[in-house]
């Protein structure tokens, strides 16, 4: 499961000794056979595989040399490297261990993976080349790697035990302090947030912010997770209570967060943007300190005490698009740790893709309840999104009416990427790569009548064009192209009326 679940980066033998190397990580429990033990264990494996810290690739030499005669069919590996983490660990329950649908979703819940019948969905429609070799690796008694000598351990223990017999025998040694967790948890002074707008000028907040064992327990599963045990390493306390009706801690280290409660730690990137509200269990969201009071979709006061939102969600099936306004701003549930902010431009409205973002209007949030189910899962957040609708019509033939929009996604670390999708009645179709400031795009598309056609649309002020080899004519900013050998490739490209 480990090796499967793994991102696909670098050699197989390589990722197999990391997987070899998580499996060792959880010996310790190992000896409880029963279902229970087990299934913690199979957690504590999926989590680490599914998000590795980068100290695993260090060191392995014991774990390679360790390393069966035969490896697994790359195929397989190579096409679950496409996924998201939860999908691949969803796939390999199913398609490899071969689990119920109900226990794959128990196990998803557990590993605090989102929406998870529709990831369990994905999964099911993923299609993997048939692999030459059995999945599964032979069943041998495998101990785990000693990855050191055991005499530096025996020698420490000796001396351990000589010393321990001289503070009995004297009865005179004050008793040794208990040490502190090896990560420092700090938060930023409560009005830090006037001088300076930036994430680490997030007051810490929650009704736990005084349970030192809650927070040293934090600091240890952090410090666990990421290697961060040298002196002077420190995390930033961004929430601690009790949203959602478990005990949660909040913490952030450059871009990465984390979010731990007693059933385990969860550290995604989430980036530096300061205004993004941070999401918390039951639908609930972290406002930065200087936001004013947020405000339903309706225009309604939404309750945020303590900078915590009230319950709020999309109005979607899959559980993504917009949630609320913040200001002139409205944000939205894109899959990812933080709030997007949502923007929508009209096919009639001539706006600069560097203008400020607007509140959405009712046909925005419209589009963008249609739109956001489309948005897949990313492992990178997405610190905004402009839907362009940049042609919108009927379709010929009894098509009927359709928009055809540029989405551009700019991520939290500052790289961006678009996509055009023309959303049709038969459903969406994604149609390539677009620029949202002169936004044209192509496809072919079977009418209702079964004939293929190419159609092609361009933004506002813009002619789509095609190459030779297409009879084509242009109706209300519409190109309809058909050739002999409908199919092919064809180039489209946007001129200027």
């Amino acid at each position: 499961m480990a090796y499967f679940v793994l991102p696909g980066r670098g050699k197989r033998v390589y990722r197999l000794a990391v997987a070899r190397r998580i499996v060792d990580g959880t010996a310790r429990g190992a000896r409880d056979r029963s279902a229970a033990g087990l299934a913690r264990r199979r957690t504590r494996v999926l989590r680490r595989a599914m998000r590795p810290p980068r100290r695993l690739q260090i060191g392995l030499g014991p774990w390679l040399r360790a390393l069966p005669a035969r490896l697994p069919d790359p195929a397989q590996t190579v096409a679950l490297a496409k996924l998201e983490p939860g999908v691949r660990v969803a796939y390999v329950l199913l398609r490899i261990e071969g689990l119920p649908r109900f226990a794959v979703r128990d196990q998803l819940i557990e590993l605090r993976v989102r929406r998870p019948w529709q990831v369990i969905e994905a999964a099911e429609a993923v299609e993997v080349p048939p692999s030459r070799r059995p999945a599964r690796f032979e069943p041998v008694p495998v101990r785990p790697v000693r990855s050191r000598s055991v005499l530096p351990l025996v020698t420490a223990a000796a001396l351990t035990a000589v010393l321990v017999g001289a503070l009995v025998v004297t009865e005179r040694a004050p008793a040794p302090a208990v040490p502190g967790p090896p990560l420092r948890l700090v938060t930023a002074a409560p009005d830090a947030w006037r001088t300076a707008r930036t994430l680490d000028a997030w007051p810490a907040r929650g009704d736990l912010l005084r349970d030192e064992a809650f927070l040293r327990e934090a600091a240890t599963a952090w410090a666990a997770e990421t290697g961060a045990d040298r002196p002077g390493d420190v995390a930033r306390l961004l929430y601690a209570g009790r949203a959602g009706g478990r005990p949660l801690a909040v913490m952030r280290s450059g871009a990465l967060l984390a979010r731990y409660t007693p059933a385990g730690l969860d550290v995604v990137p989430a980036g530096t943007g300061p205004d993004a509200p941070i999401a918390l269990p039951g639908g609930r969201w972290l406002l930065a300190p200087w936001e004013p009071a947020p405000e339903t979709l309706d225009g309604a006061a939404l309750p945020a005490p303590g900078g915590v939102t009230g319950r709020v969600a999309p109005a979607t099936p899959c559980g993504r698009g917009p949630l609320f306004h913040v200001g002139s701003r409205t944000v939205g549930d894109l899959g990812g740790p933080r709030a997007s902010v949502l923007a929508h431009h009209a096919p009639d409205r001539r706006t600069s893709a560097a203008a400020a973002p607007e509140r959405l209007g009712p046909d925005g949030r419209g589009f963008w309840n249609r739109l956001g189910c489309l948005t897949a899962d990313r492992e990178r957040p997405v610190a905004e999104a402009v839907a362009r609708d940049f042609w919108s019509g009927r379709l010929p033939r009894g098509g009927g009416r359709a928009d055809w929009v540029c989405t551009r996604l700019t991520f939290a670390d500052g790289t961006g990427s678009s996509e055009a999708t023309l959303l049709a009645g038969d459903g969406p179709h994604r149609t390539g790569a677009c620029d949202v400031r002169r936004p044209v795009s192509g496809t072919w598309w079977t009418a209702p009548d079964g004939a293929r056609r190419y159609l092609a649309a361009a933004g506002r002020g813009l002619a789509p064009h095609v190459g030779d080899g297409l009879r084509s004519r242009t109706e209300r900013r519409l190109l309809v192209g058909t050739s002999p050998d409908p199919g092919g490739p064809v180039r489209v490209t946007a001129r200027d009326r």
